[in-house]
């Protein structure tokens, strides 16, 4: 298996350098690719996630999982949260950015392993808040066949409670404290002001409504962090997508940072077996 760490690219905002990993068998047949994008307060190499990469890898797939810009790390620390003026001033739309940055790359003759890729079957996959970015991607960006969320949240607006919102209008700031690290995080009114500033792009509910390719809607039903109802809207939304809910498995699957496991949790597995066969079902 060919492991690819750490490409370096630069955020069209504010010139944000981040790395780009990508796992596949090389045989020089192309693959369908799979483009995973992370939830809130993660990074790319968080717990389970190069195990994720390897499996989907040995399935036949090209797996590519990156850092959004703006999510706190670094490509010198990338699983540390260093760079809290990143994180204070991360929007969807700088993520949606990123992500098609990296789309984009994947088209590129720099791109090292390009002669691996299907292009014209390309998935994204997004877990939690990276759920949402998957749907709203989807439904942005044609060179995306399928989408699938794991345990996402429904809506931009997910963090942004009143009280949340009095606060950042009142001081510009409200924290978030990581209950790993114990950092006490700053999110910046410009977060909030992205919400409100591009509703159309931001707008959850009208990408799922948009969606004209295939899609699987995943939840764990003993999700401590986000609702496991969430799959019922989503499902609304899109009636013609597959829903699929792990019996017992929480918001992570049953992963955790830092992971010491050389193999899957349970929970984790089922999900991407069922990940794995739909794929191959539909690209």
């Amino acid at each position: 298996m060919n492991i690819e760490k750490n490409t370096i690219l630069t955020s069209e905002h504010d010139e944000q350098p981040f790395g780009l990993d990508a796992f596949y068998i090389p045989n020089a047949k192309a693959k369908p690719v799979i483009v995973f994008i992370h939830g809130f307060n993660s990074f790319k190499d968080w717990g389970h996630y190069d195990l994720v990469a390897q499996t989907f890898a040995e399935a036949g797939f090209v797996f590519v999982k990156f850092n959004l810009s703006h999510n706190g790390t670094t490509p010198m620390r990338p699983t540390e949260f260093v760079d809290l003026h990143a994180y204070g001033n991360d929007k969807f739309s700088t993520d949606l950015d990123d992500i098609g940055l990296v789309l984009d790359y994947l088209q590129h003759p720099d791109c090292t392993f390009g002669s691996e890729m299907d292009l014209e079957k390309i998935a994204l996959i997004g877990h939690s808040r990276g759920g949402a970015l998957a749907m709203l991607k989807a439904a942005e960006d044609s060179r995306v066949k399928a989408m699938i969320t794991w345990a996402s949240i429904k809506s931009t607006h997910h963090f942004w409670t009143k009280e949340n919102i009095e606060k950042v209008n009142k001081e510009g700031v409200v924290y978030y404290i990581n209950g790993r690290t114990k950092q006490k995080l700053p999110l910046y009114q410009s977060y909030y002001e992205d919400v409100l500033l591009n509703p159309e792009r931001l707008d959850v509910e009208k990408a799922m409504r948009s969606l004209k390719i295939p899609a699987l809607i995943t939840h764990g039903d003993a999700d401590e962090s986000v609702p496991a109802f969430f799959v019922d809207k989503l499902h609304e939304w899109k009636p013609d997508a597959e829903k699929f809910l792990v019996e017992g498995a929480t918001h992570t699957f049953g992963a955790y940072h830092p992971y010491d496991q050389d193999v899957l949790p349970a929970h984790a597995q089922t999900l991407i077996n069922k990940t794995i066969g739909f794929l191959k079902n539909q690209l």
